[in-house]
């Protein structure tokens, strides 16, 4: 009997993912009929039916689940043994998978990129940007090497390697901007703009308000930093947003920056991997070159 292909395995995670066979045959670059019949083909190895289907939602059988997580563990056990492969040949070359935080990708990436690339000529970059919490999904279920988010993520599987800190600046219309900076009981009384719900940068800027939750009327959500700093300069509102945002997004809008009085609300920026991935030294590297990066950007803001 033919067993079963690490392709299939492939097929079957991609489909338990995305939740729909035409999504997982994109992500997969194969078309719909291809994967679903490697699907049936797997279903007819173990004699049982894994997905079930004709449900307004895909869902898998209590057998799919635990294929799934057996999958999973193969599918990441081969990624190791490349990563071993890639660990004894030397410097990194080939895929890199990178992930980052939406908060970050905009502002850090482009000299990171040419940074590694320097040290890497090898290397080919993957990126990545998306929330905190699917970026760790992606590593745990290694579909990403490495990933740039805000720490800690406190989670027991993941290496944290810290990069650097900064802090957070206020964002108000441009007509305030000779008022008294305003604290962390004067924040909750105003509208303040923040991100929508997932990004742990929301989470960040209602910790420093003291704010378990914002009230309706105090809140109004944007999905990016730019909408947030934009309707700040219309008038509706007051946000915080990095500094490492500060020069990119409010160069075109009506608004002024204040920095805030120590204790100042901060975050620390840092990069994270699995634990069990052999490329470790390299990943090292590959965290200090953008430690590097993230500390000039820091320099050069503040001269």
């Amino acid at each position: 009997m033919i067993g079963v292909t690490l392709k299939q395995l492939h097929y079957f995670d991609a489909l338990a993912r995305h939740q729909h066979f035409g999504r997982a045959a994109e992500a997969c670059a194969i078309s719909q009929p291809a994967l679903s019949l490697q699907i049936k083909e797997l279903e007819t190895l173990f004699g049982a039916l894994l997905v079930e289907r004709g449900t307004r939602k895909l869902r898998l059988t209590p057998l799919g689940e635990d294929v799934l997580r057996k999958a999973r563990e193969v599918l990441v056990s081969v990624e190791e043994l490349e990563d071993l492969m890639r660990a004894a040949q030397g410097p990194l070359a080939g895929r890199f998978r990178l992930g980052v935080i939406p908060t970050v990708a905009p502002y850090l990436l482009p000299d990171t990129i040419a940074a590694l690339s320097s040290r890497f000529p090898e290397i080919e970059l993957e990126l990545r940007e998306s929330i905190t919490q699917s970026l760790v999904e992606d590593l745990r279920d290694s579909r990403l090497d490495a990933a740039i988010v805000a720490l800690p993520i406190s989670e027991p599987s993941l290496r944290e390697f810290s990069l650097f800190n900064e802090d957070f600046v206020l964002v108000r219309p441009a007509k305030d901007a000779d008022k008294p900076v305003p604290g962390p009981a004067d924040l909750r009384m105003m509208r303040l703009l923040l991100l929508e719900e997932g990004h742990c940068f929301r989470d960040q800027a209602l910790s420093f308000c003291e704010m378990r939750q914002a009230q309706p009327r105090q809140l109004m959500e944007g999905s990016s930093l730019s909408t947030l700093v934009q309707m700040v300069g219309a008038g509706m509102g007051v946000t915080l947003i990095p500094e490492m945002a500060m020069n990119v997004e409010t160069r075109s809008a009506d608004v002024s920056i204040a920095r805030f009085p120590p204790p100042r609300p901060s975050r620390t920026i840092g990069m994270v991997w699995r634990k069990s991935n052999p490329l470790a030294d390299q990943l090292m590297q590959v965290g200090a070159i953008v430690r590097g990066v993230g500390q000039r950007d820091t320099q050069n803001r503040a001269s």
